[in-house]
């Protein structure tokens, strides 16, 4: 049996755009991505820490180090410039690897830089 369990999440982001004209998704900075172990084009649930908003969505790779989080197409509707999100990316797994996994937490200021990785 596989059990859907937190890989990955990118804690209290800060929303740097909004774009409604754009097909969707969500644009992260590539080292948010990386240190997240996430990929680009990889399913993730949003939460909008300031409007209570969950939605999902797939990445996108946005320039390293720019501190982007952007919202586009339909997601830009759930969140605007300011907001906190939680981004997180969840993996199926046997009750013998949950035992071993430690799901990678990204803790990031307000301009989205990592403050501490574990």
């Amino acid at each position: 049996m596989f059990r859907q369990v937190l890989y990955a999440k990118i804690h209290r982001a800060t929303v740097t755009d909004a774009r409604i004209d754009y097909e969707g998704s969500v644009t992260i900075d590539a080292k948010l991505l990386e240190a997240a172990d996430m990929l680009a084009g990889e399913k993730v649930l949003i939460v909008n820490l300031n409007n209570g908003a969950r939605l999902e969505s797939y990445t996108m790779r946005g320039e390293p180090d720019s501190g982007t989080i952007c919202l586009n197409g339909g997601a830009a509707k759930y969140g605007q410039k300011g907001d906190l999100l939680i981004i997180m990316t969840f993996a199926a797994m046997t009750d013998e690897e949950i035992k071993r996994h430690k799901a990678k937490v990204i803790l990031v200021n307000n301009r989205n830089q990592i403050v501490t990785k574990p």
